[in-house]
């Protein structure tokens, strides 16, 4: 396995023409979107509402953390996702995996909407709810480099890195897509009905995955990489590697480098999109429907961010552009608070739009950087894991390590500073990722 260099764009042979490139870029947009909604309405719920449902007999902090707990336990399942699927992406296609990912979050989704709550079930309604929260987790981690690659791979050789960042206009989609079925279903039952019932509705809506799957897998052509990949293996009569995760993990190198370089930007995007929700909430007093919106329109910033910063990453690499996002969201870790701190919409919705567009820097890049590190047979194992792995690292634990903090903290400086410091981490192993490209 080889590593290639950081360049800004990979010379690949002669990708696919227009009408198959466009219908896969819109199949990875729309497989993300609904992944991602899928996995940010547990988030959201887990911030407002399973607090009250599913840990009601301990205190509002404990209740919380307990919460935040089983939204870091679908992060920790992420990577044995990407193993799963990644094992099924490298051997049979990108679409496969993708489609049956898709299938996994869609089950698993709509079950969190049929569950009982503490009341009805006692301890076992916590324990399902781990459960389904692990197959979400799986999902997701098999989604990611489905999609990612599927788009990626049907890009011209100058634009990879943009075609790499489009499906991730998934996660800004998802996740406003379920903030705005929380405000209107909050609005049409009311708030006490939304923490009673109304919090199932966004997670029954899953079930409109399934139709969408099938959609892609009758009408989607695989990735012209993998395809040629498979071809030139035929033709040198070469056999399938048995597991390509066996492959990955006799050079882990290059995947624990990228999980290290990508955790600064899980924790921010997730101190930013999911802490927040519980800071501004239960300890400055704001109103659900507030926060939620001032999030919603935030990830516009992030949406630039992503875009524009990919594409940059065209012309004059991905590392200079990662770094570049990671030292400013460093430093907006301790501008952020003082503007959520008063309460104010213009500025937090300020405040969470610069730190959501520092993250889309480093977002943009990553997964045209990621995915050149790999050869096309092990490419979605090896891509994949190292993103999750950062997911477990930072995003996972982000919101409780945020919590716990500012319980033994007097403010919020340590979040800041907690914030800062793994930016500041972070540009370790992005270094140490050039000179191993380098040396390849």
């Amino acid at each position: 396995m080889t590593i290639q260099q950081d360049v800004p764009h990979t010379a690949v042979p002669a990708v696919s023409d227009r009408k198959p490139r466009t219908k896969a870029v819109a199949a990875a947009i729309s497989a993300s979107a609904i992944e991602y909604y899928d996995f940010m309405i547990y988030g959201t719920a887990a911030a407002l509402i399973f607090h009250g449902q599913f840990f009601p007999d301990v205190s509002p902090t404990a209740g919380a953390l307990a919460s935040f707990a089983t939204f870091a336990v679908g992060f920790a399942a992420r990577p044995l996702g990407a193993a799963v699927f990644g094992h099924i992406g490298d051997k049979r296609g990108r679409k496969p995996a993708l489609v049956s990912a898709m299938v996994l979050m869609a089950v698993a989704s709509t079950l969190i909407g049929l569950l009982p709550n503490f009341a009805m079930a006692g301890i076992m309604a916590p324990l399902l709810l781990v459960l389904l929260r692990v197959a979400q987790g799986m999902a997701v981690g098999g989604q990611w480099g489905g999609a990612s690659l599927l788009a990626l791979e049907h890009a011209p050789p100058n634009r990879r890195g943009l075609y790499g960042a489009i499906p991730q206009l998934g996660v800004p989609f998802g996740m406003v897509t379920g903030n705005l079925v929380f405000i209107l279903v909050g609005n049409l039952v009311g708030p006490e009905a939304l923490d009673s019932w109304g919090w199932r509705i966004p997670f029954l809506l899953s079930i409109l995955m399934l139709p969408i799957a099938y959609a892609i897998h009758r009408n989607i052509e695989d990735s012209p990489e993998f395809r040629r990949a498979e071809q030139e293996r035929r033709n040198r009569a070469q056999s399938v590697p048995e597991s390509s995760l066996l492959e990955i993990l006799r050079r882990p190198k290059a995947v624990l480098l990228a999980a290290g370089t990508f955790a600064p930007a899980t924790i921010s995007f997730y101190i930013i999109t999911t802490g927040m929700l519980d800071y501004g909430v239960h300890e400055l007093g704001m109103g659900k429907n507030s926060v939620l919106t001032a999030v919603l329109i935030a990830m516009a910033g992030w949406t630039a961010g992503t875009i524009g910063f990919a594409a940059l990453s065209d012309r004059i690499g991905r590392r200079p552009v990662f770094a570049a996002g990671a030292v400013v969201s460093g430093v907006w870790g301790f501008v952020v608070f003082p503007l959520v701190d008063t309460r104010e919409m213009p500025l937090l919705i300020l405040g969470l739009s610069v730190g959501l567009a520092a993250v889309g820097a480093m977002q943009g890049p990553v997964v045209a950087m990621f995915a050149e590190m790999f050869p096309p047979e092990v490419r979605y194992t090896g891509a994949s894991l190292g993103h999750q792995v950062a997911n477990i690292v930072g995003g996972g634990w982000a919101p409780l390590i945020m919590i716990a903090l500012l319980d033994v903290g007097d403010g919020t400086l340590l979040v800041s500073a907690y914030v800062a410091a793994a930016a500041v981490l972070g540009l370790i192993p992005l270094a140490l990722l050039g000179r191993l490209k380098a040396a390849s």
